[in-house]
């Protein structure tokens, strides 16, 4: 099943996410149908609350990245084989220097920004049997999971952009959350209670 995107401007994405207990549901499933979603929208990562349920659980797969390469550009080796699943999941640490890369979203169409975030990770999570998995990730992999792990946690890649960007940046935020977007895939915009 494709879920619609949530759009920027949805309280969803402002949650911090509660942990999925095991057997509340169907985790594969859900799991199957936020990749089914995630590629539709050719993305590389996808959170519950970008489809509107704010549970702890993602989806990544960075293939995209290593296909999509311009002549003389090099296969990232930490893209390699990762597609996972990150249930319940816990950042213990992350070290290296900060790098930065322009990240967008699929929540958040038509913006883009440098982000710097340190170059590896150690996280612990479970998988959809139910596994334990403590795991050090780097490059753009420790990335794309510090992206969609902040968003488990109500964070969005604009909140770490500077002041001036910020500022920059409000007239297409604003018009986002009012549904003023063109995306190649379906959104869902948030209607206030008023």
């Amino acid at each position: 099943m494709k879920y619609s995107i949530v759009a920027y401007g949805d309280p969803v994405l402002r949650k911090e996410c509660r942990d999925i207990e095991k057997g509340e549901l169907d985790v594969k499933k859900l799991a199957d149908d936020m990749y089914e979603t995630m590629y539709s929208a050719s993305g590389v990562g996808l959170a519950a609350p970008q489809i509107g349920k704010d549970i702890r659980i993602f989806v990544v797969d960075g293939h995209q990245i290593n296909e999509n390469l311009e002549e003389g550009e090099e296969i990232n080796p930490s893209l390699v084989n990762f597609k996972k699943v990150f249930i319940n999941a816990e950042i213990l640490e992350e070290t290296g220097e900060e790098w930065a890369y322009e990240e967008g979203c699929l929540s958040i169409p038509d913006v883009r920004a440098d982000i710097y975030r340190p170059e590896t990770l150690t996280i612990k999570y479970f998988d959809t049997d139910w596994n334990e998995h403590t795991e050090v990730y780097d490059d753009m992999a420790a990335r794309i999971i510090q992206h969609e792990y902040d968003h488990i946690d109500g964070i969005l890649f604009t909140d770490l952009v500077s002041p001036l960007k910020k500022q920059m940046l409000k007239k297409k935020l604003n018009n986002i959350s009012k549904g003023i977007v063109k995306a190649d895939y379906k959104m869902r915009f948030y209607k206030s209670k008023r």
